[in-house]
């Protein structure tokens, strides 16, 4: 089973992965790939597959990825080979992307594995604080770049199986927990 969750940049897709990660045992993650340079607090192999602009265009090429698409000046993509090795596996997969990724995974994988998709809201303004108060320290033209895209963003909240209003870590983790349980128990009595 795949879970998606999706959301503007700093609605905090990122920090529920993780924190999903760590409160449930049969939970794992799919790391994407980029060609953005790698960030202070970023694990290379755990936070994203780093990789240059050349060589992701060549993934592209040779039809490495189930999608992909070019954000803040940088590609982001899913492997196909990572992906089905952790499909595979049997365990959930937790993995952050944005709206046009989660289109095309539904798309090209909901006859075969079971996806589950999740839209974290969060309003401009909060947005707007917790991109200026982020530990990487985005410039004033990064956080701007974002913001540009929340209103397109939030027109494909249609899209997504679940919503959820990001205000509260700990309620959004547990809400997310418990959609996890139930969507899982669901697919294995199938």
């Amino acid at each position: 089973m795949l879970v998606i969750l999706a959301g503007v940049a700093g609605a905090g897709k990122d920090t529920i992965a993780k924190a999903i990660i760590q409160r449930m045992e049969n939970v794992i993650s799919i790391p994407s790939f980029t060609s953005r340079a790698p960030r202070a607090d970023d694990v290379p192999g755990v936070s994203y597959n780093f990789v240059s602009k050349e060589e992701f265009e060549r993934m592209i090429a040779d039809g490495e990825l189930y999608e992909y698409d070019v954000h803040h000046e940088n590609y982001y993509g899913t492997s196909r080979k990572l992906l089905n090795e952790r499909i595979e596996s049997g365990k959930i997969i937790i993995k952050d992307i944005d709206v046009n990724g989660t289109e095309a995974l539904v798309e090209l994988l909901k006859e075969d594995t079971k996806v589950v998709t999740i839209f974290l809201r969060v309003p401009k303004d909060e947005l707007k604080r917790r991109l200026e108060n982020r530990i990487d320290h985005l410039s004033p033209k990064e956080i701007q770049l974002r913001l540009n895209r929340f209103d397109y963003e939030e027109s494909k909240i249609g899209i997504y199986d679940y919503v959820i209003k990001n205000d509260n870590l700990e309620k959004t983790l547990s809400i997310i927990e418990t959609i996890i349980e139930k969507e899982y128990k669901l697919y294995k009595a199938k």
